[in-house]
């Protein structure tokens, strides 16, 4: 229903029932001058009624669609929530390093509906896809059309974000100044020290971190590193690669 909602027209069978779509559908279309391609994936139920060989093939079809893509749209049933079968899509998608955009669908019925639904909805997210922080949520609906134009956008804008290349001049200005607000704890006696940083890669970001010795590297102070590149530059929709390595402090001098 939202690839036609996209489209414009009647281009995909559309049905209430999961698992009618059997394979990966690609649709080409150009909007404002960009050439898209939608993979409109087979329809996935959830594991406990995923019984015949069939059903299996299209699961794993999906995950397959994931690879190719560039930017997920991660669709959750508003009126169903968020299952399972969502949780480990999801989850895919953002260990594959693939942009993710969070689309609620089917927002028009949403019962009981006041001006904090989207805000309490929006909380589940987070908390029931915590490593999807970084993913945008929209709320659209497919019958009415309510805000699908927003979903072309957000692709292309999610897109650009896992494409953009930070100089090593500024990602070091960055660790200075992280570092200073908040220096790295002590381990052991000893005390880990940020040597400088760059970028290796884009789709997603990846960037390589080079310390006196790894193993003094806390995940917490990764995710405060983390946190300040998204603060500092967005990278709104995308997975980060943060690999630390090892280098000599003479080397390095």
């Amino acid at each position: 229903s939202i690839v036609n909602a996209i489209l414009g027209e009647e281009r995909v069978i559309v049905s209430d029932v999961p698992g009618t779509t059997r394979d990966a559908i690609d649709t080409h279309f150009t909007k404002d001058g960009i050439k898209f391609t939608l993979i409109d994936t087979a329809g996935m139920r959830r594991r406990g009624k995923i019984d015949e060989p069939v059903e299996r093939y299209s699961v794993m079809r999906s995950l397959r669609a994931i690879d190719r893509a560039d930017v997920v749209l991660m669709m959750i049933n508003a009126y169903e929530g968020i299952t399972e079968q969502d949780k480990k899509i999801a989850g895919y998608a953002h260990e594959s390093g693939k942009g993710v955009v969070i689309v609620v669908n089917k927002w028009d019925i949403y019962p009981d509906k006041d001006d904090k639904s989207t805000l309490r909805f929006t909380e589940e997210l987070r908390d029931q896809l915590g490593f999807l922080q970084y993913a945008p949520v929209l709320y659209t609906s497919a019958l009415t059309g309510q805000r699908v134009p927003r979903v072309t956008e957000l692709v292309k804008y999610v897109a650009e974000q896992q494409s953009m290349r930070i100089k090593t001049s500024v990602l070091n200005d960055l660790i200075r100044d992280a570092v200073s607000i908040n220096p790295p704890p002590m381990h052991r006696g000893k005390r880990l020290k940020i040597l400088f940083m760059t970028q290796a890669d884009i789709r997603p970001p990846k960037f390589i971190i080079f310390v006196n010795d790894p193993e003094l590297m806390h995940f917490s102070y990764l995710r405060f590193i983390e946190n300040k590149l998204r603060e500092s530059f967005g990278f709104e929709g995308t997975p980060l690669q943060l690999i630390v390595r090892a280098r000599d402090e003479e080397e390095y001098r």
